[in-house]
Formats: structure tokens, C-alpha cells, sequence
């Protein structure tokens, strides 16, 4: 008879297992050498800088996204996190050094840090789910779905952490010029993101494969199956305004000098819009132009109060009646509720003493128009106390301007989903972006007016940017622009737009599709805990062996 003894085997010697999420499964080797891990990081931050105006290589975000999910594979969460950090620094930093042109380099370098800090999250989402490509198919196939969904998930977060969010560089906004543009038709910025971030899991997915399985046609099928997700973009209907034509002046009267003293003179700047009004006005009644139904002025083309102060009201008063019709003013207000930024509807028939329409800024911009944290931020920049906390309003942006009802929102709140969706919920026929770009330059007017390119064609309405300095234009809702100013030059121009009533499925939807994606990005996360978990089980105990004496 067989006897079975155990014995005790000599103990292997293991590499320490870290605590925490890392210890989750047994170590894996990274994909890329360090050095290789840190140059294609490295690469995905420049690519996904290139891929946002004033470059414009929309096709760049998915080769980053794909660079930035090879060079994490495999590696440790805290590995894959300063990979994730290092192509977040090289991206936000300069993409935002516009906000160090007059504050100093302090406030931008913390701005671009914390948002750096994101990207980081990513990175470590997406080494987390390198198991599934060692498994089945359907594991495998799953992994590119999932890779979309934690970029998707990783932007709803950072539009909303810390104090109300900062939504520049999401992926959606680099896609002006590409076809997956028309996808925020189906699904608003968060779905565009998800299929910019789609296609780049496809390479990725071509290129880990390939390298790992040592399956090399891999790498030739990857970029098509990229390509096919983004030519299906082509595919989506878009909303086109069917109702009337509207006329349509947008003032930009520029500044007497740029910088955070672009309003030192206010007189100046209101007069600057007050006599172009005025001036096409003129050429109106000379048979030289066409009368406009409505006239928009920019953000803080009247930084005195109209409502307090009689020669401002004088003003824009007579450049409301010059022009025969109702002007958008962009204003600041002072009164009992606090200092609020505007857009008033100044109406040459105004009954006197009537109250003025108005749609007061929900969301201060943090840090310039608040300042949370202010003992704190004192110490970091003595520029703080400049800042006046603004009060915020509470109603969407739905005015009745002539003919138009016009869905308002100023300057950066075109970032933020669903303040450009409750103006089109609530009836608005077309946008209206009230801006001023006096304290930054061209690179963050040209950012932004991608922004409303790609609000035009999630909501399917016509649309403008009105700015002080540039860039003023009107877009369509096929994404399309038309009549753009110069920067920092004084300009009037005008177009005929037609009024939507239609509501595109993203309009319907609101943050649904957004919500489905964050909830399956959590669930695959979940789900690649539990396969971590039993590869770590799987592993055999060195520590007890059999031998059998026969």
C-alpha cells in the first residue's frame, strides 16, 4: 500500500506583497520596460495636447488614449498612477497657461496639479483591468468597452470635484473637426467622450494583444477597428432648425487693454460696444445693412450697473434705440442679493420703470468669481482679494429676446452639461455663449468656441459666442462656424439663424447615458477585482508539498 507523507518543502523566497489595492492579485510585469512605460506616458500627453485647439489634431486623443492603456499594463496601481500624472502634467499644464498670463504662475500650476491628479486615477482604472486581457474572449473584448467607460467616468468626476467641477480638456472638446462629433446628437459630451476613448481602446487593445499574445496581425486590424468607430460618427442624423429665420448682430467692441485691468476703464468698454451698435445703426438707415431682429453684447460689456447707474442705462439706451432693436447686455449687477454677473435684455420699447429680463450666472467660476477657501488662498497668491464673490442665480438662462427665445449662458458655463441643457428644456430656440476673453488669450477662445460647436450639435440649435475681444461666431447645428472675429480686435458681424423646437435624443436623455457609462465603468472595476482575487488564489503554496513512498 501506498503511503502518502507530508513534507514540509523548503520555503521560496517572495518578493514583498505591498497592502492594499495592490496586493489584489499576484505581481505582473509591466508590458513596456520602465523606460518604454514612462516614453509612451510621456507621448500620450503630448498627443492628447495636440488633439485640443489651437492645434486641432482631433485624431490624436484616441492615439493617446491608447498610449497612455500600453504604457500602464501590467504595472502596480502607484506605478500606473505616476504614469497617468506624468501624461496629465504634460497635457493640462500648457493646454491651461493661459490662466498664468496676468495671475502669476502659482494659481495655474495648482489648477493644472489638481487636474493632473485625475488623469493619475485613470491610469491606475486602467492598470487595474489588465487581468482581463489574459482571459477569454469575451474577458478580453470586454476590456475596450470598460477602457471607454473609466475615461467617461474619470471626466464626470473632474466636472464635478472639487467646488462645482472643472470640465476643461475632456475629450469631447478636442472633436470640433472629427466625425465623432455628431455622436453628442445621441448622447451629449460624455458619449463623444466615450467614443474618442472607444476608438482608442481598439489600438490598444491591437497593440497589447499583439506584443503579448504574439499575434502581430493585431497591430494592423487595430487601427481599422479604431477607424470603424470613428466613421460610424458619420452615421448619426443631425437636428436642423426648421423654424424661422432670425437676424442676428453680435457686438464686439474690444477693449482698451487686455489683462485683469481690461475693465479699469468700464466707460470706455461699454462705450465700445454702445458705438458699434450705434455705427451699424447707421449703416442700417444708409441702406448699407440689414436691420437685426436682435443684438447680443458679450460678457462685461457693462461692468457699470445699468439698473443703479443713469448714463450707463443712458447709454445703452440710445444704442437700443439707434439699432430699433433689443440688445443682450452682459453686465454686473450690485444690489441687496450681492454682485451678480448677467446677460439683461435692454428693449427699445421698454414700458419706463418696467422690470428688465435678466438670467443671472449659476456657477461663479471658482477661484475667479469665488473664492472658496479664501484665509488659505491668501497665503497662496495676494492676487485673492481682487476676487468678489458673486452671487448665484438659480434659474436657467431662458430669455425673450424679440423674436428669439435664446438660451444664455456666460462664458466658461458652455463646459457644464447640464447648464446649456436646462436653457433647451426650458424653450430656448437658439444659444447664446456671453464671454469675455480679455484676461486669457486666442489658445482659451478658440477652446471654447469648440465648446459651443459641440453644443449646437447635442442640442441641434444655431448658436453663438459673443466676446469682447475675440473670438465672436456664430455656429450651426451641424458643428459648422461661420464669420469669426480676430482676436483683440473690435468687430460687429452678422448672420440669419433659424429657430429650433425639436429636441435631439441627448436633449431627451439628459444625464442618462452619462450615468449608464460611470455605472458600468464601476461594475467593471468590480468585476476585475473578483478576477484579481482568484488569480491570487490559483497561485499554488510553495509551502507544503506531497511525496508519496511506494
Amino acid at each position: 500500500m501506498a503511503q502518502v507523507t507530508l513534507v514540509e518543502a523548503e520555503p521560496v523566497p517572495e518578493a514583498p506583497v505591498p497592502d492594499g489595492p495592490a496586493a489584489a492579485a499576484p505581481r505582473r510585469p509591466g508590458l513596456l520596460p520602465r523606460w518604454g512605460a514612462l516614453a509612451a506616458a510621456a507621448a500620450a500627453g503630448v498627443a492628447m495636447l495636440l488633439a485640443f485647439p489651437t492645434y486641432g489634431l482631433w485624431w490624436a486623443a484616441p492615439v493617446s488614449v491608447a498610449l497612455l492603456a500600453v504604457a500602464v499594463h501590467g504595472r502596480r496601481l502607484r506605478a500606473a498612477f505616476g504614469l497617468g500624472a506624468l501624461a496629465g502634467a504634460l497635457f493640462f499644464t500648457p493646454l491651461l497657461s493661459w490662466t498664468n498670463l496676468h495671475t502669476g504662475a502659482v494659481p495655474w500650476l495648482l489648477l493644472s496639479g489638481l487636474e493632473t491628479l485625475y488623469f493619475g486615477l485613470v491610469g491606475a482604472a486602467c492598470a487595474w483591468t489588465s487581468p482581463l486581457l489574459d482571459k477569454g474572449r469575451w474577458a478580453r473584448w470586454s476590456w475596450v468597452p470598460l477602457l471607454a467607460a473609466l475615461w467617461t467616468a474619470q471626466e464626470a468626476l473632474r466636472d464635478r470635484t472639487p467646488f462645482g467641477g472643472f470640465p476643461w480638456g475632456r475629450l469631447a472638446f478636442s472633436q470640433d473637426d472629427s466625425p465623432l462629433l455628431r455622436i453628442a446628437a445621441l448622447g451629449g459630451a460624455p458619449l463623444v467622450t466615450f467614443g474618442v476613448a472607444l476608438a482608442g481602446a481598439c489600438l490598444g487593445y491591437g497593440v497589447i494583444r499583439g506584443l503579448t499574445a504574439g499575434v502581430k496581425w493585431r497591430l494592423a486590424a487595430a487601427p481599422a477597428a479604431a477607424a470603424v468607430v470613428v466613421v460610424a460618427g458619420w452615421l448619426v442624423p443631425l437636428h436642423t432648425p426648421t423654424g424661422p429665420g432670425v437676424y442676428v448682430a453680435v457686438v464686439q467692441g474690444n477693449v482698451p487693454r487686455l489683462g485683469l485691468d481690461f475693465n479699469a476703464q468700464r466707460r470706455a468698454v461699454l462705450d465700445n460696444h454702445a458705438n458699434a451698435t450705434i455705427e451699424l445703426a447707421e449703416k442700417v438707415d444708409a441702406g448699407q445693412a440689414r436691420r437685426p431682429d436682435l443684438v447680443i453684447w458679450p460678457e462685461n460689456s457693462s461692468d457699470i450697473d445699468p439698473l443703479r447707474n443713469r448714463d450707463a442705462a443712458a447709454v445703452i439706451d440710445r444704442a437700443a434705440h439707434a439699432i430699433g432693436a433689443p440688445i443682450l447686455v452682459g453686465a454686473v449687477l450690485s444690489s441687496a442679493k450681492g454682485v451678480e454677473n448677467v446677460g439683461l435684455v435692454w428693449s427699445p420699447d421698454q414700458p419706463a420703470g418696467a422690470e428688465i429680463p435678466q438670467y443671472t450666472k449659476r456657477h461663479p467660476v471658482p477661484f475667479a468669481e469665488r473664492m472658496p477657501l479664501r484665509g488659505i488662498a491668501r497665503i497662496v497668491s495676494k492676487e485673492v482679494d481682487r476676487v468678489t464673490d458673486m452671487t448665484a442665480g438659480t434659474e436657467p438662462g431662458v430669455l425673450t429676446v424679440g423674436p428669439a427665445v435664446v438660451g444664455d449662458v456666460i462664458c466658461f458655463e458652455v463646459a457644464y452639461d447640464d447648464l446649456v441643457r436646462d436653457t433647451v428644456d426650458g424653450g430656448a430656440q437658439l444659444l447664446a455663449v456671453q464671454t469675455n476673453n480679455a484676461t486669457f488669450n486666442e489658445s482659451e477662445a478658440r477652446q471654447q468656441l469648440a465648446m459651443v460647436r459641440l453644443r449646437a450639435v447635442e442640442h441641434g440649435r444655431d448658436a453663438l459666442m459673443a466676446s469682447t475681444v475675440g473670438i465672436s461666431a456664430f455656429a450651426d447645428s451641424r458643428g459648422g462656424t461661420k464669420s469669426e472675429t480676430k482676436f483683440n480686435e473690435a468687430a460687429v458681424i452678422l448672420a440669419e439663424l433659424r429657430l429650433g423646437t425639436a429636441r435631439t435624443l441627448a436633449t431627451r436623455l439628459g444625464v442618462i447615458p452619462e450615468f449608464v457609462i460611470v455605472v458600468a465603468a464601476l461594475a467593471g472595476l468590480a468585476a476585475c477585482a473578483e478576477v484579481r482575487r482568484r488569480d491570487r488564489r490559483a497561485q499554488p503554496n510553495p509551502t507544503v508539498g506531497i511525496k508519496e513512498d511506494v
